[in-house]
Parts: structure tokens; C-alpha cells; sequence
């Protein structure tokens, strides 16, 4: 029996993970999660990913471990997740009618190999009143998401288009995940 971990805490790629009918464990870990401002954003989620899914592999070396990460990226500026509900007023207002991108890294580690990779994808965001902002803050979605929001949930109506892999704004681009660990030898029934 093939044993599948997911080293990450976040509720939407144990989801995504779910939603594939997979077993599979979630063992995540406190990692450093600074980086180096020098790196480019497609780097600097797929360092994060490869710490977490090496984190959890040092202690499953049997196991096939994801790892992943995600930014959301303005202007060349990363967004993290807000520090309080100004914080998130900011970034919102500033994505607000604006074209950025969403880079999610995914690091596998299983029989002594690794794979990594990111999958870029571009979001527009209608332009949005500070009504809009402050009513979208009150649901408390934005405080545990890059960029202050959830494509998957409320932040969908902020949403006007996306150019790319929609489960990669959500956390995990399950399409491509699911390629990589193919290749890496797990079996997929069906």
C-alpha cells in the first residue's frame, strides 16, 4: 500500500486532495517561511514547498510527500496574508481592478527523488468600492489567505477573470500534482 502525505495544514488542498478520492495523511510542519527578496516569485514557492514537503519526508522516507505553497504577486510585489483587517483593506484596494498573478509550488518527494515545479496563473479583479472591500473583510475570509482572498469562497464575486489553472489559485494544481506523481510511481486507479 502506497502511503500519501500532504505536508501542508490548509484546509482547501485537503480538499482538492479529497475531492480525488485519494488516502491520504496531513502532516504539516513549522518551517521557516521567510525568503530570500531576490528570488523570483516562481522560486521563492517552490524553496517554501521543497522545505515543507522535506520537513515532513526526513520522517516518512517511504512515503509520497506533497508540499506547497502559494503567493500572490502585484506589480512585482509579493502579498502575504494580512496582519489585521487595514492590512487586508490595503491589499484588496490595491488589487482592486487590477491584473496579478498567483504562484502556487509544489514539491514531491517519494523513493529518494524530488520533483518540484510552480504553475503561474493571472487573475483580474473587477473594481471594487470600498463598500464592496469592507463588506468582503466582514465575512473573515481574507485573514488566512494570500492576497487577502479566496477564489473558492466569497472572494469569487471580486473575481472578473482568470488566465491559467483555477486549483492553482485555490493552493494546489491538482491536474498537474497528479501528472507529477504519476511519474514518481503512485499508482492512480482508474
Amino acid at each position: 500500500m502506497q502511503n500519501l502525505i500532504l505536508a501542508s495544514s490548509s484546509p482547501r488542498r485537503k480538499e482538492l486532495l479529497e475531492n480525488l478520492q485519494l488516502t491520504f495523511e496531513v502532516s504539516s510542519s513549522d518551517v521557516d517561511e521567510s525568503f530570500d527578496p531576490a528570488l523570483t516569485p516562481g522560486e521563492i514557492v517552490m524553496e517554501l514547498s521543497r522545505r515543507k514537503a522535506r520537513a515532513v519526508s526526513k520522517d516518512n522516507a517511504a512515503s509520497f510527500v506533497i508540499g506547497a505553497d502559494t503567493v500572490v504577486v502585484l506589480d512585482g510585489t509579493v502579498l502575504g496574508k494580512p496582519l489585521d483587517k487595514a492590512d487586508a483593506f490595503t491589499m484588496l484596494k490595491a488589487l482592486s481592478g487590477k491584473e496579478h498573478s498567483v504562484y502556487t509550488g509544489v514539491s514531491i518527494i517519494a523513493q529518494g527523488k524530488e520533483k518540484t515545479f510552480n504553475v503561474k496563473t493571472n487573475v483580474v479583479f473587477w473594481e471594487l468600492s470600498d463598500e464592496e472591500i469592507h463588506a468582503y473583510i466582514h465575512t473573515g475570509e481574507p485573514f488566512d489567505k494570500a492576497g487577502s482572498y479566496g477564489i473558492q469562497g466569497f472572494g469569487s464575486v471580486l473575481v472578473k477573470e482568470i488566465k491559467g489553472d483555477y486549483f492553482s489559485i485555490v493552493g494546489l494544481p491538482v491536474s498537474r500534482t497528479v501528472r507529477e506523481l504519476r511519474n514518481a510511481g503512485f499508482y492512480f486507479p482508474g
